[in-house]
C-alpha cells in the first residue's frame, strides 16, 4: 500500500502549500484537539497575513497563541476569544481584525463549505451586529441571516487515529470542529496520534474518508493541555 500521504514531520506536511495572505483553518476547541504541532510548523514558516478560521485562537503561549505572538494572523473568524489576553490587545490595538461568529453558525458555515453549499439562512443573529450587510429573508413569518459558506486553503486537523489512506477517527471531545474542517479545506493536513494500515480500522468508525486528507504527519504522544484546572483539597 502506498504511503504517498505520509509525511516524516510536520515541517515537511506543510511544504509547498503554505504562502503568505493565505486561509488557513485550524481544527479544536479550547486547547483539546488542536493541531499543535502543524500550528508551531506553520509559526517556523514565516508565512504573514494570515486569516485563521477557527473557533477560538488557544491561549497565550499554546496553539494559535504561538501565531498571535509572532504577529503571523491578519484576520481570525472566531466564535470564543475569552481566553487569550494577546488576542483581546491586539484587537483593541486595531492590529487584527476580528470577525465574530456564533459558534453553531461557524459550525455551519464550515459544515456547508465542505459540502459545497454557497449559503444558508439562518435565524440566529437577525436583528443583531452579527447580521449587519448581510441579506435578511422572511421565511414562514420569520426574518433569517444569510450565512456563507467557508473553505480554506489549508486545513490543519488532529485525529486520533489514521491508516494511511487518511481516513481518520476521532476521540470524544478532541472531535470538535476537527472534522468538518477536515472536509473544507482545498488541502487537508491531518496530524495523527496513531497511524495504523488500511483495512485496521473498522469502517464503520470512520468519521472522515481519506478523500478528504491530502497529507498526513505523525505525531505520537502529544502533549495535551488543560486549559483550566479546578481541584480540591484532600481530605
Amino acid at each position: 500500500m502506498s504511503d504517498r500521504k505520509i509525511y516524516p514531520d510536520a515541517k515537511a506536511a506543510l511544504e509547498g502549500i503554505l504562502k503568505d495572505n493565505m486561509t488557513l483553518m485550524s481544527g479544536g476547541f479550547g486547547l483539546c484537539g488542536i493541531p499543535e504541532t502543524l500550528i508551531e510548523a506553520v509559526k517556523e514558516a514565516g508565512v504573514k497575513g494570515l486569516t485563521v478560521i477557527s473557533n477560538n485562537a488557544g491561549v497565550d503561549g499554546i496553539g494559535l497563541g504561538v501565531l498571535l505572538e509572532s504577529k503571523q494572523i491578519k484576520t481570525m473568524i472566531s466564535s470564543y476569544v475569552g481566553e487569550n489576553k494577546m488576542f483581546a490587545d491586539q484587537f483593541l490595538k486595531g492590529e487584527l481584525e476580528v470577525i465574530f461568529t456564533p459558534q453553531g453558525t461557524l459550525a455551519e458555515q464550515i459544515r456547508a463549505g465542505g459540502a459545497g453549499i454557497p449559503a444558508f439562512f439562518t435565524k440566529t443573529g437577525v436583528g443583531t451586529l452579527v447580521a449587519e450587510g448581510k441579506e435578511v429573508r422572511n421565511f414562514d413569518g420569520e426574518d433569517y441571516v444569510m450565512e456563507r459558506g467557508l473553505v480554506a486553503d489549508v486545513s490543519l486537523v488532529h485525529a486520533y487515529m489514521a491508516d494511511k489512506e487518511g481516513n481518520l477517527v476521532f476521540r470524544k471531545t478532541a472531535r470538535n470542529f476537527n472534522p468538518m474542517m477536515a472536509t473544507a479545506g482545498k488541502i487537508t493536513v491531518a496530524e495523527v496520534e496513531h497511524l495504523v494500515e488500511p483495512g485496521e480500522i473498522d469502517p464503520d468508525h470512520i468519521i472522515v474518508p481519506g478523500v478528504f486528507v491530502q497529507r498526513i504527519v505523525h505525531v505520537p504522544n502529544p502533549v495535551k493541555h488543560i486549559e483550566q484546572r479546578t481541584t480540591r483539597p484532600r481530605n
